[in-house]
């Protein structure tokens, strides 16, 4: 087959301070920097969807165009938007092709469109007519639109959080995509939108009731002879669509619908399962600091709505203090980015001791700078392999980095947003996260796949910050009306 790939991710919080312009994706912040043409192809061993495509179709003729992501954030700028789908519609265009595979998220929303990639699929859909397969991968988080599922002749979605499976599941989508090529029996398809939004903290599939929900819809697979996703949604994203939904495919159309059905009614009895409590700040620390005293792990505090991969700027202090004010011993905070801060400590040295004001430039209510004199510990130039299990072997740039030590509490400071999902990035600052006794991560869930083996226990403290991780307290306003903001929650 002659097949067309393409990548383009985003997940937008519309409720987040800064938006994703063009730049922002040729940076990558967090995933791999914006590639064109056979560049593409040197992903191929990278834990992303078109890598595991690429990997098991290889044998196919590959033609590459475009793979681009930035850091969640607010809207896609219409700029952005237009010159990266506008590569791919050019491309389509221009080349005969027997299907197309396309590396999206599900949740992008631009500065004049809500539903990105249902946009993106239906340009392509207009240029290529019903003939030619078009599938996608999609992120858990995605929103999946009725206009996604109808202009796509497959989506295939993660089934792990954090996003171990993410080449795994473009190795499924090019599955998929051959058995459909090859089978000329009819396909159909059927979903069913969730009448209640899912705080993000609870989709963990490390944890209840996540892990046991995707068991059982891999057994429904087996045993109803289907392909099924579940995308538990990003409660972040202000419009109709924005929520849970379950679809799936298949030649048999009653055991299609059986099976999700099944899978439905499991989900609905088990609403209240789906809640989650957080920690304020104070008290997260102290929660911390007394499990620490007798463990000989760390304890690590997930500073939720600051979260860069969930639309924050990673900048806000509120933990910090919090670790001062208790006067945490061993403790490290990363990663908070402040150019500024990094590019003075480089300037200053290490071992000497320099004043300034760090973070609180995210115009969040309750936050602000945090001002002191700090100890430079150590800078680098914040070049980087990531190890841990979801991003393994991908290349990090974070321009300067510095460790900054006030007390016992040593705070990485980075030239770029990252979320602090691999131990690596404590490890550039000079920082041996297993010795600490007290590690806050700004990130939601990602950081347990390379920190829960470490960790003696996790606490989700709900700090100041941009992403509010309980969707109740959101200003909707587009919403449908009676989706129920959390579960078992008020209706909209």
């Amino acid at each position: 087959m002659r097949i067309l790939i393409a990548g383009f991710q985003h997940e937008t919080n519309t409720f987040a301070p800064s938006k994703a312009a063009y730049e922002n994706f040729i940076r990558g912040e967090g995933f791999p920097a914006l590639c064109r043409g056979n560049d593409i192809f040197k992903l191929r061993d990278v834990n992303i969807p078109i890598g595991g495509f690429i990997q098991h179709m290889e044998h196919h003729e590959l033609i590459p165009v475009i793979w681009a992501a930035a850091s969640p954030s607010a809207h896609v700028t219409q700029d952005a938007y237009e010159r990266i789908a506008g590569e791919i519609i050019d491309a389509i265009t221009q080349t005969p092709l027997d299907a197309i595979y396309l590396d999206l998220h599900g949740a992008m929303v631009t500065e004049n469109i809500d539903d990105g990639e249902g946009e993106l699929l239906a340009r392509i859909r207009k240029i290529v007519g019903p003939s030619v397969p078009i599938i996608a991968s999609l992120d858990l988080h995605a929103n999946v639109t009725s206009q996604m599922l109808e202009q796509a002749d497959a989506l295939i979605a993660f089934r792990t959080y954090p996003h171990v499976d993410m080449a795994e599941t473009g190795t499924r989508a090019a599955a998929y995509m051959e058995t459909l090529v090859s089978n000329n029996k009819p396909v159909y398809r059927k979903n069913i939108r969730l009448p209640f939004l899912i705080p993000v903290n609870a989709m963990c599939t490390m944890l209840e009731p996540a892990n046991g929900t995707y068991d059982a819809m891999r057994a429904l697979e087996i045993s109803h002879d289907v392909v099924l996703s579940f995308t538990p949604g990003f409660p972040a994203a202000d419009f109709a669509e924005c929520g849970p939904v379950l679809w799936g495919y298949g030649h048999d159309q009653a055991k299609l619908e059986d099976a999700l059905n099944h899978l439905n009614t499991r989900l609905l009895k088990g609403e209240a399962d789906w809640q989650i409590s957080f920690y304020p700040p104070m008290e997260a620390v102290r929660e911390a600091q007394r499990i620490s005293a007798y463990a000989k792990r760390p304890v690590v505090i997930a500073d939720t709505q600051d979260n860069p991969g969930a639309g924050g700027n990673s900048n806000t202090t509120g933990l910090l203090r919090a670790l001062i004010d208790c006067k945490a011993q061993m403790a490290a905070i990363g990663l908070i980015y402040d150019p500024a801060a990094a590019a003075l400590a480089h300037s200053t040295g290490v071992g000497n001791m320099v004043t300034m004001a760090i973070g609180g430039e995210a115009n969040v209510p309750g936050d602000k700078a945090f001002e002191g004199t700090f100890l430079v510990e150590h800078v680098s130039n914040g070049s980087c392999i990531l190890t841990g299990p979801m991003m393994t072997g991908m290349r990090m740039e974070l321009g300067p980095v510095a460790c900054l030590k006030i007390d016992d509490v040593r705070i990485v400071v980075s030239s770029m947003k990252a979320p602090m999902q691999d131990r690596t990035l404590y490890r550039i600052a000079g920082i041996e996260p297993e010795k600490m006794k007290i590690l806050v991560n700004k990130s939601s869930v990602h950081f347990r796949a390379d920190f829960q083996p470490i960790a003696e226990d996790i606490l989700i403290s709900v700090s100041p910050g941009p992403f509010i991780a309980n969707p109740d307290q959101l200003p909707w306003t587009k919403l449908t009306k009676g989706i129920r903001l959390t579960p078992n929650g008020r209706p909209f």
